[in-house]
């Protein structure tokens, strides 16, 4: 059980969990980290519903600024940044709030930020068919703000390019030049 886990967390450390600020803790930071490892949980399918409509438009979709939080695998610490994704339709476009809810699905779950852009480009090219897809990420890590080389101002960016982001240039400067507006 996760809030017993918390418990001799707490207690290795030090601290004492009858003190007035630490009765509930265990339970409340089990609570969170269930949330914030709710991506385990959720399904594509559930989250897609359903949400492809026929289309002839054949021009870049780009959902860019979306939030991310997540926790670093490796010191269960927070990253937190934005995430663009863009991709090009093939008789398919998806459901606006698909995209931000299939970056949320793999950013909440531990997760290094490498993978998760990978997971996003891919999930979105199987899910739309389309002609191509650009995700990229920019987030900052705690696990080195806080900890280690404590750098304050570091920001991590990963991308993925497929399909026609990747084989056209052109395709991939227009993603870029309209992600930086």
């Amino acid at each position: 059980m996760i809030e017993d886990a918390f418990k001799k967390i707490i207690l290795q450390i030090g601290e004492d969990l009858n003190r007035d600020g630490l009765k509930d803790t265990p339970k409340r930071a089990a609570t969170a980290f269930q949330f914030l490892t709710q991506g385990y949980q959720q399904s594509l399918e559930t989250i897609v519903n359903n949400a492809l409509f026929e289309t002839d438009n054949d021009e870049m979709i780009i959902v860019k600024n979306i939030e991310l939080y997540s926790l670093c695998e490796h010191h269960l610490l927070p990253f937190i940044g934005k995430c663009h994704v863009a991709y090009l339709p093939k008789g398919k476009i998806l459901g606006l709030s698909k995209i931000a809810r299939i970056v949320d699905m793999f950013a909440r779950r531990l997760q290094v930020q490498e993978r998760l852009t990978k997971q996003i480009a891919e999930t979105v090219l199987e899910i739309t068919q389309g002609r191509g897809v650009g995700v990229i990420i920019e987030a900052k890590h705690l696990c080195m703000m806080m900890r280690g080389v404590e750098k304050q101002n570091s920001v991590m960016t990963t991308s993925m390019m497929l399909g026609g982001f990747r084989e056209d240039r052109r395709t991939r400067a227009e993603f870029l030049s309209l992600v930086t507006q």
